[in-house]
């Protein structure tokens, strides 16, 4: 049996509050799994990896963002057997501080504080991608 390739492309959001001048990063809660990540999803044709980022975060989250840096980490698995998936996730930012779910996949959108974020995630990829974006943030 052949393997089947697909790529999707994200990104780790991060936010200062003006008010309490903590910094957030928006994650996302699937509905199946109820596992927390990041935004992310499929490249689509005559996209690039960052339009693709920037689109799939304001899909599914409402968010408008700027991806900041050359700051890329991939991440390779199997979501199911056959597949294997590669996801590039870039390092953006935002001062919107609303966001929305997308209906259909998405059960939750919420800002995280940082200092409380890499025990929500579920996936040790995730938590390795979160650990590189902090430090290139100087967190």
């Amino acid at each position: 049996m052949a393997l089947s390739y697909e790529k999707s492309c994200g990104a780790l959001v991060f936010r200062k509050d003006k008010g309490d001048g903590k910094t957030y990063i928006l994650m996302i809660r699937h509905k199946r799994g109820g596992h927390r990540s990041f935004p992310k999803g499929h490249v689509e044709a005559g996209e690039t990896e960052h339009e693709t980022a920037i689109r799939e975060v304001e899909e599914e989250t409402a968010v408008r963002i700027t991806i900041e840096s050359d700051f890329c980490e991939r991440v390779h698995y199997s979501p199911v057997p056959g597949v294997r998936k590669e996801v590039l996730y870039f390092l953006a930012v935002t001062e919107q501080t609303e966001i929305h779910p997308r209906h259909g996949e998405i059960a939750d959108v919420e800002w995280v504080p940082v200092d409380a974020a890499e025990r929500s995630l579920t996936h040790e990829n995730d938590k390795n991608v979160f650990r590189a974006a902090k430090r290139r943030m100087g967190l």
